[in-house]
């Protein structure tokens, strides 16, 4: 869980669970539940002056209905499937071409490795950072790279950014998505 603004709360008090969410950091939580249905989420902690429109739902479900969800059937495609889709349609792939050598970075094989920046920093490509890249382009730049990158803020809901942080992760993981596929695909 992460938070765009000020200090939320994620509690559940059917299962008795509450979490600060926090901005500019990922937190979790982790629960069982013990009933199936819909149950009631609230902010628990006062952060503005829609707090009390902060509702949500928590729905649980056999384990067989949840694993169809999980694997993306619910709306056809896989979290990293929607991601590429994402990817492709804001125009990413126009400038982060496989071989790198386009106005930005590559992105395969950059999740969970170590970035240099222009600042002499370095850090590993996380979740958080990836996040981040997406949100506040200029916040940290690759060492070689101008910070061109739009922000994508207000334009991506949450759900868009996890789809293509999960895009980003699985460029990591498969080092069969050729590079020349890739940029084919940038130039149709």
């Amino acid at each position: 869980m992460t938070s765009e603004d000020v200090i939320h709360d994620f509690f559940v008090p059917a299962f008795r669970v509450k979490k600060d969410v926090l901005p500019g950091r990922y937190t979790s939580l982790w629960f069982q539940a013990t009933r199936l249905g819909t149950f009631h989420l609230f902010c628990a902690q006062y952060c503005g002056a829609f707090h009390a429109g902060m509702l949500g739902s928590v729905i649980v479900v056999q384990p067989d209905e949840y694993e169809r969800w999980l694997a993306g059937s619910v709306l056809g495609e896989t979290m990293e499937a929607a991601g590429g889709r994402l990817f492709k349609e804001n125009g990413c792939i126009t400038c982060h071409l496989a071989d790198g050598a386009g106005p930005a970075p590559s992105l395969l094989g950059v999740y969970g490795n170590t970035v240099h920046l222009t600042n002499g920093q370095t850090l590993i490509a996380d979740d958080a950072y990836i996040r981040e890249s997406i949100l506040s382009p200029a916040a940290k730049i690759v060492n070689g790279y101008k910070p061109v990158m739009p922000s994508f803020q207000g334009q991506l809901t949450e759900e868009q950014i996890l789809d293509l942080v999960a895009y980003i992760r699985s460029l990591g993981r498969s080092v069969d998505n050729e590079p020349e596929k890739q940029q084919e695909e940038g130039k149709k």
